[in-house]
């Protein structure tokens, strides 16, 4: 199923030699550029509020049966409204406002005219600041908004320079409910984004909560999914606008910093790690859904496996349904991602190392293309992946959990004084746990057979998952980048073995589906490269096993 040009949901009913699997996620993780997160307690400029919002996908025929689901007439406080709103989106030619995750738009309701400045999200992905004041006319009032407060770039923006990027033009029919303990605008939009002579079709759910917890915009969309196809929407009108100006496509982004510190309870690096791992996997859906970037799939895998590190880790000692019930579901989602991140790496990564070569007599161009359409097969499972259900509901099921901290519920009062406890008293716990596992794996580390090499790995890769993690909470940088130094370049020398296995399983598919004696010569050769680099990592990998169990924890006192 294709990736839809207007950028929504489509909708239905290292070492050279080395290869596709999990070690290439290690590789590009060791030193990971970790984004900071949003201060959500820093203090709002003035005029400035914040909006609370969860946008849903849907077809125009869902939307309209939507309108009189029983979940919106039950608990209705009115009959509603309809509204006709068009806005237009002002920006410098180098895109000054955008680069900032920003956007200024001005919009007309009926005789009226506001202008609203929206700053990037904060730390939830619900959240975003924004200032808005009205205005006579479509055309920017710049000095309507107290801009000086945000200091640069909003401060001196340009004005002469402002001009229009791209309008909408929207038919809104609004209901207010009372849902979950919460009143909730409901905004069920249709209408149409253009930019010069491109346009798309604008068709989505807008929740956006005025009071109470904003667990319950999750808890009504998850019963909204019940009575349609829906699919999270994680761009807004204006970044879809500006992509369909610019003609960008979706990019991949990498972790964000969890934002945990030394004074958080046990409750509160909870909240925070899985709110950074949310960020992390919802920045990462449309790219992982469009293909063209492998870093797209790759980093929406790294981003479910931290979530599940991150749930296993919680869970040894706050054992709530809610997280175990999360771990399942991102299990399966990352499992289904598996096959198209080796087949990306393969034709990316391996095949290319190996042909800068030059081996003699041996060409590579039917091999590579041999395995286009199995590649092609596996993205298109990822994309079927995406657009099912079941990842809607287990996303919104995400967002619920951790904005209803769910994970207070159904545990025992020896795990609620777990919650209360200092962060740091409960990573170290967690931390040696792993560490000591880790060691217990890699016992008699020369004689340990491929597949008990492949644990240990796995071991290796949640704990330096959760020294990421909670490294915030300890104020020994030095220790801990010898620490994962060391753990990294382990796991790097490890991922080899499997590497091998994982290499083999897609070359016998590819050895079935063509008689190419180039194509099986160049299978030959990339079976003989990497036995050779299993026996030449040998030795380094006893070296690195000797160096990772001398170096002190750096969690440690």
């Amino acid at each position: 199923m294709a990736f839809q040009a207007d950028g929504r949901w489509p909708l239905r009913g290292g070492k050279t030699g080395s290869c596709p699997d999990e070690r290439r996620d290690d590789m590009s993780e060791h030193t990971p550029e970790i984004q900071p997160p949003g201060d959500m307690d820093a203090p709002e400029p003035a005029g400035a509020g914040r909006e609370v919002e969860l946008k849903l996908l849907t077809d125009p025929a869902t939307l309209q049966r939507l309108l009189t689901a029983a979940v919106v007439t039950r608990h209705a406080t009115s009959k509603g409204v309809v509204r006709r709103l068009e806005a237009t989106y002002y920006d410098t030619p180098d895109a000054l406002i955008a680069r900032q995750g920003a956007s200024l738009r001005v919009r007309r309701s009926g005789k009226q005219f506001v202008q609203t400045l929206k700053l990037a999200p904060l730390e939830s992905v619900l959240q975003r600041r924004e200032m808005e004041a009205r205005v006579p006319d479509i055309a920017l009032q710049l000095d309507a908004l107290p801009l000086s407060d945000l200091g640069a770039p909003f401060a001196t923006l340009p004005g002469s320079e402002l001009a229009p990027v791209f309008i909408t033009k929207i038919r809104r029919h609004i209901q207010v409910v009372e849902f979950g303990g919460a009143v909730i605008e409901v905004a069920f939009d249709e209408g149409t984004l253009s930019a010069g002579e491109k346009a798309e079709a604008v068709c989505e759910i807008e929740l956006e909560l005025k009071t109470g917890e904003a667990g319950a915009l999750y808890e009504l969309a998850l019963s909204l999914l019940e009575q349609g196809t829906l699919h999270i929407g994680v761009q807004s009108k204006a970044e879809r606008g500006y992509a369909l100006a610019s003609g960008t496509l979706p990019t991949a982004e990498k972790a964000f910093a969890t934002g945990i510190g030394p004074a958080d309870t046990t409750d509160e690096a909870i909240t925070k790690v899985l709110n950074a791992c949310q960020r992390h996997v919802m920045a990462n859906l449309m790219a992982a859904h469009h293909g063209r970037d492998p870093e797209g799939v790759h980093q929406l895998r790294v981003a479910l496996r931290r979530l599940r590190t991150a749930i296993s880790l919680f869970k040894k000692e706050v054992p709530a349904s809610a997280l175990q019930a999360l771990g399942l579901d991102a299990k399966r989602l990352a499992s289904a991602l598996g096959p198209a991140r080796n087949w990306d790496v393969f034709a990316t990564t391996t095949i290319a190392e190996i042909e800068r070569a030059n081996l003699p007599g041996v060409d590579f161009a039917e091999l590579k293309s041999a395995i286009v359409p199995p590649r092609a097969r596996s993205h298109q499972a990822v994309r079927a992946d995406l657009v099912d259900l079941e990842c809607t509901r287990f996303l919104l099921s995400l967002g619920r959990v951790i904005e209803r901290r769910s994970w207070r519920n159904d545990i025992g009062i020896e795990a609620l004084a777990v919650l209360t406890q200092p962060a740091r008293e409960f990573a170290g716990r967690g931390l040696t746990l792993l560490h000591r596992k880790a060691l217990k794996q890699g016992h008699n580390f020369r004689k340990l057979r491929p597949t008990a090499r492949h644990e240990l790995r796995l071991t290796l890769k949640k704990l330096r998952y959760g020294a990421e993690f909670l490294l915030p909470l300890y104020d020994r940088d030095g220790a801990a980048r010898k620490y994962l130094k060391r753990m990294s370049r382990l796991q790097d020398i490890l991922g080899i073995d499997n590497d091998i296995t994982t290499t083999q399983s897609l070359l016998r598919e590819v050895e079935e589906s063509t008689s190419s004696p180039q194509a099986h010569k160049a299978i030959g050769a990339i079976t003989g490269w990497q036995g050779r680099d299993r026996l030449e990592t040998a030795e380094a990998l006893r070296r690195s096993w000797r160096k990772f169990i001398d170096v002190e924890p750096f969690w440690l006192d």
